[in-house]
């Protein structure tokens, strides 16, 4: 899954790095991400991201008890319904695209007409992600999870596509993105995984049946996430939104921060967050809650150790990340610098952003959905006040990122203490202990990496895309090393899991071919 997850995010890199060298930060650019807008306000309206993760729980439930037909009932019954009500959202939604347009970029006139174009064109999208979503929640109950990692990986080969062969057809060429992205989702998310499903053996049959017990179970536990405000489903809807009142190039200069700030949340948030869900709903549905504290304490560690070192680099070295990964063609070095200040307020953010995921999917597999969802709808509150507050400062657009990593640590702290309660206790003592070294060393490690910049290595560093790359890559291996040897010196436990991947890797390399 982290493999998966991790080309995805490599792929989503370069689909980014594409879209910079191809269309900068300019008015298509902005275009282009206020097009996503009006999809991602759909699949916030009907509680998208809730679907698969109500899902899941009851299909594993019925599944693991020996009730297999009830499981497929269930899935069937699910699909059908959710397959009218998107489609009847879709639309709507692509019968209004152009006032609907107007409202969500208010201020920004000169995108209305392309923007309205595109959304038309990816809207159907929708679609896909909706119903891929329950057919990946049938698979990872049944630990398949090879087939729904490829699903982010075919979309994003399908907007590089779009920028690279299909834009040489339309005007702007932006518009080929969009027929990319489209493309994309029905491949990887419902072509793919339906024709896997079926060779698996899987059941469906169109069905109405909404009074079976495990259906009305699936939409009681979506509900309080359709009622709610819960920050990470509006987060990129209000970034944006707030982004449009600025000028140009901000609305694209706030994604492409946002897409490399988004890197390791799919690789150690994700990725860890989808692995160990089937099994904390196992072990909460066998009564095993023993397993479930130690697992999720186990897995919010991880993610700590990983991501806290990793923030530290990401905020000293962001204008070398930003220059290696999209400087170029349209996008100039004042582009560089803006997207470069963005990521540093963004990175604050990494660890919380991480954790998030994890402690959703424990709050899920409890099936209790309503806990999480009030306080996401509070913290999203408090998301909003933030900006409002710190955009009349000389932060300006500043004011969305910061405030983004302000309310996601706040989102977090809240969750965990929820918890805690919940389950009648977590070790907080071990992820203490874990945050507090962590934090330290990746403290030296940013001032020793500071430092480095200050000498010709930063010199180098600045004087183009590939010695900046190159300068990432050494100072970033040496600092990696560096804190794993302080914390193994430390018994963290979370060092554990570093040294069963090098073990992996050396046991590997001394097999004869």
């Amino acid at each position: 899954m982290v493999l998966s997850l991790f080309l995805s995010r490599v792929l989503g890199l370069v689909r980014e790095m594409v879209i910079a060298w191809k269309f900068g930060a300019g008015i298509d650019a902005d275009a282009y991400r206020l097009s996503f807008q009006l999809p991602d306000l759909l699949f916030f309206l009907i509680a998208g991201g809730a679907l698969s993760s109500a899902f899941i729980p009851v299909f594993s439930e019925y599944l693991h008890t020996d009730r297999e037909k009830d499981a497929w009932h269930v899935f069937s019954v699910v699909t059908t319904l959710m397959s009218v009500l998107v489609l009847g959202f879709i639309v709507f939604a692509w019968v209004f695209a152009g006032p609907l347009s107007q409202w969500i970029a208010p201020e920004k006139p000169e995108v209305w007409a392309l923007m309205t174009t595109m959304s038309r064109i990816v809207l159907p999208a929708q679609y896909a992600f909706f119903i891929g979503g329950l057919m990946f929640g049938t698979l990872y109950a049944r630990q398949v999870f090879a087939v729904p990692g490829l699903g982010p990986n075919i979309y994003n080969l399908g907007i590089i596509f779009g920028a690279v062969a299909l834009s040489a057809f339309f005007t702007p060429g932006v518009i080929g993105m969009s027929w990319g992205a489209l493309g994309g989702a029905i491949l990887g998310n419902l072509i793919i995984p339906y024709w896997v499903m079926r060779k698996l053996g899987s059941q469906f049959r169109v069905s109405f049946d909404f009074r079976h017990p495990g259906v009305r179970k699936v939409f009681r536990l979506m509900l309080p996430v359709v009622l709610g405000l819960s920050l990470p489903g509006v987060y990129a809807f209000i970034t944006q939104y707030f982004g449009a009142f600025y000028q140009t190039g901000i609305n694209a200069s706030l994604d492409y921060a946002t897409k490399l700030m988004q890197a390791p949340l799919g690789v150690f948030g994700q990725a860890l967050a989808i692995g160990i869900f089937p099994a904390l709903s196992q072990f909460y549905a066998q009564k095993r809650m023993d397993l479930y504290r130690t697992q999720i304490v186990s897995t919010l560690g991880t993610a700590l150790y990983l991501t806290i070192p990793l923030s530290a680099m990401m905020i000293v070295l962001a204008p070398e990340i930003v220059r290696a990964f999209y400087e170029g063609g349209q996008f100039t070095p004042q582009d560089t610098q803006r997207v470069a200040d963005m990521l540093r307020l963004y990175a604050i953010g990494i660890p919380a952003w991480c954790m998030h995921p994890i402690l959703m999917r424990g709050f899920f597999a409890l099936q209790s959905n309503v806990i999480p969802v009030v306080q996401g709808t509070l913290t999203t509150a408090v998301f909003v006040t933030l900006i409002l507050i710190l955009r009349q400062t000389q932060l300006g657009y500043l004011a969305m990122p910061l405030a983004g990593s302000l309310a996601a640590l706040f989102l977090v702290a809240v969750m965990t203490g929820s918890l805690r309660k919940k389950t009648e206790g977590l070790d907080l003592a071990r992820l203490g202990r874990t945050c507090g070294v962590s934090l330290v060393g990746s403290v030296v490690l940013g001032v020793a990496l500071w430092g480095a910049m200050q000498t010709p290595i930063g010199d180098l560093a600045r004087s183009g895309r590939l010695a900046s790359a190159l300068t990432v890559a050494g100072l970033g291996l040496a600092a990696f090393w560096a804190y794993y040897f302080y914390t193994l010196k430390l018994k963290l436990p979370e060092t554990r899991y570093l040294d069963r991947i090098l073990k992996r890797g050396r046991a590997k390399s001394a097999t004869p071919s």
